[in-house]
């Protein structure tokens, strides 16, 4: 009697175990188990599926097969955060997506080629890893002491496109946050004039990849703090990166003495970007002013 009851608690410990493996993708089987991280880890799939139903990014395809995302991975705590947001949705059975993950390595000095391979393999994530020099162009094209940002991205992001045909992937992913599209909106206000932010969903200008972004309700502290207790293998940019004085950096100074001076000041702007009223702007081509009058 003794030995069949310890059978029977073994087998049910091994059948719980294997549930609870089932229960969520490997990339998470090391995670922290606290409830802080794991109200973290909800609120990021949260507002990420909100982004995702909001702004309908999850496109059918006319033949029935299931869409294919390439997700961009730098290496940065942004784009392991999307990826294994990302992992998490498709695992729960709410993104019905295949998922390919691709690293461009643009050829940055002491660039740790292995971490990222390895990182992938271990946790089964399908990917590709491309090699471009685009490094070499950067540093040839732009002026010493100006940044290197805008030409980088396009270098990048024009590969990125061939890459996502070559997979026959209908989007490219990226993980651009909360923060990066409210520092879009204030250089687009003060340097460029207009107003101007990243859209969490567009198409590229040959009309057949579409651009996501996700994140796009996440605040980027809570993707710090993610990828801290992730122990995701941080990959540091020794490009753009190590350039003091960007637009960039003062609008993100700017927004952090904002919200640090008014709490909720963020989230109140990102809702913003979404609630325009045209009528009480000054464009002359979204809003009809000459044709407004009051009634007889």
């Amino acid at each position: 009697m003794d030995a069949t009851v310890d059978i029977t608690v073994e087998t049910t410990s091994v059948e719980a175990e294997a549930t609870a493996l089932d229960s969520y993708h490997k990339l998470f089987r090391n995670a922290p188990s606290g409830v802080e991280f794991n109200k973290l880890r909800k609120r990021l799939v949260r507002l990420t599926r909100e982004a995702i139903d909001s702004y309908g990014m999850i496109t059918p395809r006319v033949d029935g097969t299931r869409p294919k995302w390439l997700i961009g991975l730098s290496g940065g705590k942004d784009s392991y955060g999307l990826m294994a947001v990302l992992l998490d949705l498709q695992w729960r059975g709410v993104l019905p997506v295949d998922l390919v993950a691709c690293n461009l390595d643009q050829g940055q000095p002491n660039f740790p080629k292995y971490i990222l391979p390895n990182w992938l393999d271990e946790y089964g994530i399908p990917h590709r890893i491309e090699y471009q020099d685009t490094y070499s162009i950067v540093t040839e094209k732009v002026p010493q002491g100006a940044t290197y940002c805008a030409l980088c991205s396009r270098l990048r992001r024009g590969n990125l496109y061939r890459i996502a045909r070559e997979e026959g992937c209908d989007a490219l992913v990226l993980g651009h946050h909360r923060e990066d599209i409210l520092e879009t909106f204030f250089m687009n206000l003060f340097h460029g004039g207009k107003l101007a932010a990243m859209p969490p969903k567009l198409v590229n200008d040959e009309g057949d990849i579409a651009v996501l972004r996700p994140l796009s309700f996440c605040a980027e502290s809570d993707l710090e703090k993610f990828a801290d207790a992730m122990r995701f293998p941080i990959i540091p940019c020794d490009l753009c990166g190590s350039q003091d004085g960007l637009q960039r950096n003062a609008m993100k100074r700017m927004i952090a003495d904002i919200e640090e001076r008014m709490p909720g000041r963020k989230d109140t702007m990102i809702r913003a970007l979404g609630n325009i009223n045209p009528s009480h702007m000054l464009d002359r081509n979204l809003f009809d002013f000459a044709a407004l009058a009051p009634k007889d």
